[in-house]
C-alpha cells in the first residue's frame, strides 16, 4: 500500500470491551494504520483514570501491529487531522447508536469536509455490550468475564475492590 489510509477510532474505553476490540480488529484489516484515540473525557466521570485506560487499551491491542493508542482531548476532528487521518471509525450496535453516530458524523463533516466517517458493526456476540453496562454489572458484583478480556477483568476487579 503506497499511501496507507490512517483511521482514528475514538472513545472513552472505560473499560475497553470485547466489542471495542472486535471493531478495532476489523478496522485494522481495512486501514493501513488505526489510531485508537482514548478520550480524556472531561465531560464524563470515568471509573479508570486516563493513564489506566491508556495502559489497558495498549495491553489488549498489543498484538495488532498497525494499531497505536494515543490520548486526546478537545475535538476529534482536530486530533484526526493533526495525525494525518482522513477517516473516523465508529462502532454501531443498534438503530439508536446509528441515529446518534449519524448526527456526530454530520457535525464532523461540517467541521472538516475531508474527514470521512465509516461505521462498523460488531460481531453478533458483542452487539449488546457497552462499557456503561459492564461497569454497572461489575459494580453490583455481577460476572462480566464474558464481556472483557481477562486482563481488563482483572483490572476492573482490582479497581472495584479498592473503591469499597
Amino acid at each position: 500500500m503506497l499511501n496507507p489510509v490512517i483511521a482514528v477510532y475514538p472513545g472513552t474505553f472505560d473499560p475497553i470491551t470485547l466489542g471495542h476490540q472486535d471493531i478495532i480488529r476489523r478496522a485494522a484489516r481495512l486501514f493501513g494504520s488505526v489510531i485508537v484515540a482514548v478520550a480524556a473525557a472531561h465531560h464524563k466521570r470515568t471509573l479508570f483514570s486516563l493513564d489506566e485506560r491508556l495502559q489497558t487499551v495498549r495491553e489488549v491491542l498489543s498484538p495488532l501491529a498497525n494499531v497505536q493508542v494515543q490520548a486526546f482531548s478537545g475535538l476529534i476532528r482536530d486530533f484526526a487531522l493533526e495525525n494525518g487521518a482522513h477517516t473516523l471509525v465508529r462502532g454501531v450496535r443498534s438503530v439508536s447508536d446509528f441515529d446518534f453516530e449519524a448526527r456526530f458524523a454530520g457535525m464532523n463533516r461540517a467541521l472538516a469536509p475531508d474527514l470521512e466517517t465509516v461505521f462498523l458493526t460488531p460481531d453478533a456476540r458483542y452487539q449488546y455490550i457497552s462499557s456503561t453496562l459492564v461497569r454497572e454489572i461489575a459494580t453490583l458484583k455481577g460476572d462480566v468475564a464474558q464481556f472483557v478480556a481477562p486482563s481488563v477483568l482483572e483490572r476492573l476487579m482490582q479497581k472495584l475492590s479498592l473503591e469499597k
